[in-house]
């Protein structure tokens, strides 16, 4: 089949399953119906009952894949509106992310410890909670599988995103900083799409933490790794 009529199809077939888990997820409004969880879901098993290959996925998916970069980019848009009050609440951002990271890191070294492990799929685990392409980056310097790096990356970001909220009501914080940090640090790009469900303000917040994030987790996880491993 053309290249041209499988990456119109893929494309096609994506949207349609992202709609659908949109669709949903507007009348029954519950974080474990996160659209990109569902349209995730459907996707997967489409796959599988027609035993389609990632590769094949991808001939289409690659395109999608480019909207990633301009969808990042758009995020500056709501940091220039609240540019002042980030400005103002600059030290709980930096200070509440460099310590995100440090439980992201650990949490990632102790439970995969705890599973046993081998020291390579450690080294794809540890940088889970920053974006994809510093992920891989980081996995591959440690020794690790970049590929499996992205899964892990993707979990987590989902994860965050469908129980985050649940989580901060339990620990009772209430905080555009705190939800916007602890979305953005642990739960990326995913978690700041989520963010942004709640205000302008969160998600400002939430995008910037998920930068600084990547920055910090870049360069303390050698450090980490040295001492934990």
């Amino acid at each position: 089949m053309n290249d041209l009529v499988i990456s119109l199809f893929i494309i096609v077939g994506t949207i349609i399953a992202y709609l659908i888990a949109k669709w949903v997820y507007t009348r029954v409004y519950t974080p474990l119906l996160l659209p990109v969880f569902v349209a995730t879901v459907l996707i997967v098993i489409f796959l599988l009952i027609f035993n389609i290959s990632y590769d094949t996925y991808m001939v289409g998916g690659e395109w999608i894949n480019k909207f990633l970069g301009p969808a990042v980019v758009a995020l500056a848009h709501p940091l220039y509106q609240h540019r002042d009050i980030l400005k103002r609440l600059a030290i709980p951002m930096i200070s509440g992310t460099f310590i995100g990271a440090i439980v992201g890191i650990v949490s990632g070294v102790l439970m995969a410890k705890l599973v046993g492990f081998d020291e390579e799929l450690i080294y794809s685990i540890l940088p889970k909670s920053v974006t994809t392409p510093v992920a891989m980056d980081i996995s591959n310097s440690l020794g690790g599988i970049a590929s499996l790096a992205a899964v892990f990356v993707m979990i987590a970001g989902i994860a965050g995103a469908m129980f985050g909220k649940g989580i901060f009501t339990f620990l009772r914080v209430h905080s555009s900083v705190g939800h916007g940090v602890g979305l953005g640090s642990a739960a990326h790009a995913i978690g700041t799409a989520k963010a942004l469900e709640s205000s302008e303000l969160e998600g400002s917040i939430s995008t910037v933490a998920m930068i600084l994030s990547a920055v910090f987790v870049s360069l303390i996880t050698p450090y980490l790794v040295t001492l934990m491993m």
